[in-house]
């Protein structure tokens, strides 16, 4: 008796001559589209609800401030003395004899400036100044990262300072910055541009540390993977290693670094504002609403709430979205 698979000769599995792959081998199976690891995080960045509603947020009001002064073309710094503490429209809802009117929808200050104006022009400054301070920081941070995370003999040094930056205090370090050089860029580029360089470079020289430590981290552990081992192999110099196969592999952590950032930029620069150590008193910004409505914000407690909900929200949408982030950009979460 003859095995009835040993009359049949076996079909080999390479395509005929003239003909493709998918012709000649039609029982391989059907080849799947090749999938985007970009369009693999942005299907588990939509799964975060939080990220999602952060990132609406974030945009409406970056819209908001970009084209609130076309909508709303009130100069912020205009005094209208006869309509001065003037409140909300929706306040006549529980005061029937409340001032109001429709030329202040959000009310006016003590000197009849307008509030929604002053809102528009102060979310500018304020975003302005996260966004910069963010990108300064991150610069600083994946350039003292990397630098430390490949090269052995500088680890040591620039570990070392940065551990030194990330034990001074703070919020004094940022005072004394700005006592120092005030008086100085003010006489350079004028009192809102001498300022606004201040305030940048002091938040971002005074918060780069962690971003350092989270890239060394990972440069240190791409450093053993298979692909730089093999890279250097071939005599990959660092000019081309760290562009071509390092930072790639380190977006991640920057990301994330990066939302963060812009949160506790944005604080940051409230606090120095509501300390009167900011910009002119003339120039608005949501902390510096915040100060200007201390004294008599039991009287008018509106004027705290809107820029206070501003940069409550403002911070709360960028930390949901740096976790939607951490989470797709993470392999070991993504696809759950």
């Amino acid at each position: 008796m003859t095995d009835a698979f040993s009359e049949t000769p076996a079909r080999p599995l390479v395509p005929e001559a003239g003909l493709p792959s998918s012709a000649a081998a039609p029982e391989v199976g059907i080849a799947l589209p090749a999938q985007s690891q970009w369009r693999d995080v942005w299907r588990q960045f939509r799964s975060h609800k939080g990220a999602v509603t952060g990132l609406a947020f974030l945009l409406l009001i970056t819209l908001f401030c970009a084209i609130g002064p076309w909508l709303w073309p009130v100069d912020p710094g205009d005094l209208d003395v006869r309509n001065k503490d003037v409140r909300p429209i929706y306040h006549v809802i529980w005061d029937a004899e409340a001032k109001t009117t429709w030329a202040h929808p959000l009310g006016s200050d003590q000197l009849g400036r307008d509030q929604l104006a002053s809102l528009i022009a102060g979310g500018q400054v304020s975003l302005a100044v996260g966004w910069t301070a963010m990108l300064l920081a991150l610069v600083i941070g994946t350039l003292v990262g990397v630098l430390a995370g490949y090269f052995r003999r500088l680890d040591g040094l620039l570990m070392r300072f940065t551990d030194l930056v990330l034990a001074l205090p703070l919020l004094p370090l940022l005072l004394v910055m700005m006592l120092l050089f005030r008086d100085a860029l003010r006489a350079a580029f004028g009192p809102e541009t001498g300022i606004f360089i201040l305030i940048v470079s002091a938040i971002g020289l005074t918060s780069w540390m962690h971003t350092a430590r989270i890239v060394r981290g990972d440069v240190l552990a791409l450093k053993e993977r298979e692909f730089v081992l093999a890279a250097k192999s071939i005599g990959t110099p660092a000019r081309r290693m760290i562009p071509r196969h390092i930072l790639p592999n380190v977006m991640s952590p920057i990301m994330v670094s990066a939302t963060l950032g812009l949160a506790a930029a944005i604080i940051t620069e409230s606090a120095l504002s509501f300390l009167g150590l900011g910009f002119p008193s003339d120039f608005p910004t949501w902390g510096k609403l915040l100060f200007d409505s201390t004294d008599r914000m039991a009287d008018f407690p509106e004027r705290v709430i809107w820029p206070g909900l501003a940069i409550s929200l403002t911070v709360l949408s960028v930390n949901y979205i740096g976790d939607g982030l951490r989470d797709a950009l993470d392999p070991r979460i993504r696809g759950r």
